[in-house]
Order: C-alpha cells, then sequence, then structure tokens
C-alpha cells in the first residue's frame, strides 16, 4: 500500500496491541502520576512496535499539545545554554517538546515572541530575563503556566527561579578585597528601562556590589559601567575603564561572556590578566574554565535553575499545583587564575 495513503496508527491500535485500555494508553502519554514502571515498558513497547507517533493538532484540540516555548533574548549567551540542557533533561523521559524563541533585547519583540507562542497553544512558558513589560507577562501567566528566570519581582500567577545575586556580587568583592583591591569596578546590563521590572538580576547584582563597596569602605571607588552581555560589550567597557583617568585594579562582570571582551580589551592595551587585571565573571559557564582564560566565577547552577524551572511548568500545567513557587539558587564562587593580587602601581 503507498505510503501517503496508509492508515494512521491511532491510540486505540496501541491498546489493542498492548492489551491494556486506551485510558492507560493516554495516562502513559501524559506522563500521569500512579502509571507503574511495567505499563509504562508495555505500552511504549507496543508504540515502538506500530510506529505510532501522537498527533499534535489532535492533542491541541483536546487541550494538550505538549509543547514548551522558552524565551531568550540570544543564543550567544552561554548561560543560557546550561538553562536549557536542564530543561531538556527534566523534560527528557517525558512527551513534551521545547521550543526555543531567541527574540533580542527589544522589549517589543519579545512580546510579539511571547504572544506567538501562546497562538500556538504551547502549554507553557519559561521566560529568562525577559525584557517584556511586566504588566504584560502578569497578563500572559494567568492564562498560560509560566515559569520567570532571573527576576526577583515574584507574582502569584507565575512561578519564579531565582539567583541570589545579591550574595553573588558580595562574594566577589569580598574576594577581590581580600587579595589587596580596592578600585574594584562593575561592568553590569543597563537592562530595558521600559519592561517595568523592579528586581531584575542586573539590578541585584548592582545593589549587592554597592553594599559591599560600602560595607569595606570603598564606596568612594565604586564604579558601575552599563553594557550589554556579550563580548563587544565587554570589550567596550573594557576600554573605557582601563583608559580613564583612575582605571580600575579589578573589573567584576555581570556575565562570562562579557569578561571575555574585557580581556580582550585588556589585552589590546598591553595589559596583563592578573598581573596588571584582576577579572572576575558571572555564571560559571564552560567559557570560564576554558586553559587560555581560567576566569573566576560565581557558580549560580544554570543547569539546576533550567530543571527545577521545567519541573516547576510541568506541575502547573499538569494540574498539580496552582500556588505560585519562588525558588532561589545560592550561588558560590570558584577561584581561578584570572584573580591575583594587584599590581605594584595600584
Amino acid at each position: 500500500m503507498d505510503a501517503a495513503k496508509r492508515k494512521r496508527v491511532t491510540i486505540t491500535d496501541v491498546a489493542r496491541h498492548a492489551g491494556v485500555s486506551t485510558a492507560a494508553v493516554s495516562k502513559v502519554l501524559r506522563n500521569a502520576y500512579g502509571v507503574s514502571p511495567a505499563m509504562q515498558e508495555r505500552v511504549r513497547t507496543a508504540m515502538a512496535e506500530l510506529k505510532y507517533r501522537p498527533h499534535a493538532a489532535a492533542r491541541g484540540m483536546r487541550g494538550r499539545t505538549y509543547t514548551i516555548g522558552v524565551l531568550l533574548d540570544n543564543i550567544r549567551n552561554t548561560f543560557f545554554a546550561d538553562i536549557l540542557d536542564g530543561i531538556r533533561d527534566e523534560l527528557h523521559n517525558s512527551e513534551y517538546t521545547v521550543l526555543i524563541g531567541a527574540a533580542g533585547f527589544g522589549a517589543e519583540r519579545q512580546s510579539r515572541v511571547i504572544r506567538s507562542m501562546i497562538d500556538r497553544q504551547m502549554d507553557g512558558l519559561i521566560l529568562i530575563a525577559p525584557g517584556t513589560p511586566r504588566t504584560e507577562v502578569l497578563t500572559m501567566a494567568a492564562t498560560t503556566p509560566t515559569v520567570v528566570i532571573g527576576h526577583h519581582d515574584a507574582a502569584d500567577v507565575h512561578d519564579s527561579v531565582v539567583d541570589a545575586d545579591g550574595v553573588g556580587a558580595s562574594l566577589v568583592v569580598d574576594h577581590l578585597v581580600s587579595l589587596g583591591h580596592r578600585r574594584i569596578a562593575l561592568v553590569s546590563s543597563p537592562g530595558t528601562k521600559a519592561s517595568l521590572w523592579k528586581h531584575t538580576p542586573e539590578i541585584v547584582l548592582t545593589s549587592g556590589y554597592l553594599e559591599a563597596m560600602e560595607r569595606h569602605g570603598l564606596q568612594d571607588h565604586a564604579q558601575v559601567f552599563p553594557a550589554a552581555y556579550s563580548d563587544e560589550g565587554g570589550y567596550k567597557a573594557g576600554m573605557r575603564l582601563l583608559t580613564g583617568a583612575q582605571p580600575p585594579t579589578a573589573i567584576m562582570t555581570g556575565a562570562d561572556v562579557a569578561a571575555l571582551g574585557v580581556h580582550r580589551a585588556a589585552h589590546e592595551l598591553g595589559l596583563r590578566v592578573p598581573e596588571d587585571l584582576s577579572l572576575a565573571g558571572y555564571n560559571n559557564t564552560a567559557l570560564a574554565a576554558l586553559t587560555p582564560v581560567q576566569l573566576t566565577s560565581v557558580d549560580q547552577a544554570g543547569h539546576t535553575m533550567g530543571a527545577g524551572a521545567a519541573k516547576m511548568l510541568i506541575e502547573r500545567v499538569e494540574g498539580h499545583r496552582d500556588r505560585a513557587i519562588l525558588t532561589t539558587m545560592t550561588p558560590r564562587l570558584v577561584v581561578r587564575r584570572s584573580t591575583s593580587a594587584p599590581g605594584d602601581t595600584a
């Protein structure tokens, strides 16, 4: 028979082949609680033998599409890869498919992508540090299960996964001060002014940095330079900071990728890391451990953040919980070769 005319295998066919009820097959497809491993094995074996593939459109008409939308601003920030790995691993043994929307930094563009995900009847959304206005996110989250990663603005209509960014900033400042540094600068994302989020990661990070500098009596040496979390953003920040009248002896960035840009600027200016400039990043991505860099960085458990967000979202999607949860990661400082005592000119 021609493949195009071959009858599509149905859930009834799977049930008959496995010798179980259609309700049992449906429970396996939904990863419902209470399904024994033996039943899972029996049904999935039948599905594989019959080459059964659930029909996404039909699922959508029944109220579930088994798709999860993940919004991020760009794919070049390697910390997002850690989060995505966590989401993928958490959903690995489920029927859910993850679709990624790399929407750029613009608030309107991000809003369009989120609306597009909702229009396509995705079962839930994971928004990574969205620049979309908070009022829009709250409206969307009221009807579509949502988890927000990064922003500390908790709400009753969505779950939140955050890092204790203020603590993370303090860890870096304390470390640099213990080495003898006083002129310590922070490169932090300027954020999205129209977003109306009061407690974004960069805001909390900056507050933690300023409080730590004041605690050490170094408030007069505090310097915050706004720059995009990208190699180019870090490079521009590094060039400006390191060619100033009183250049810092140490620079902390809010993302590892920006620290690499500062490293490039220092190299072009003939400065050595860490002999002439100590450098610390944030996120402890794979980039930080590269042999030529060996970047001191704050680990905020990106994989765990992603896995936790996915687990929380599925609980909401499948109706196991309707109360909002805020999960906070505890940061830790990973010291590598990019930080040392300041040079003689400090």
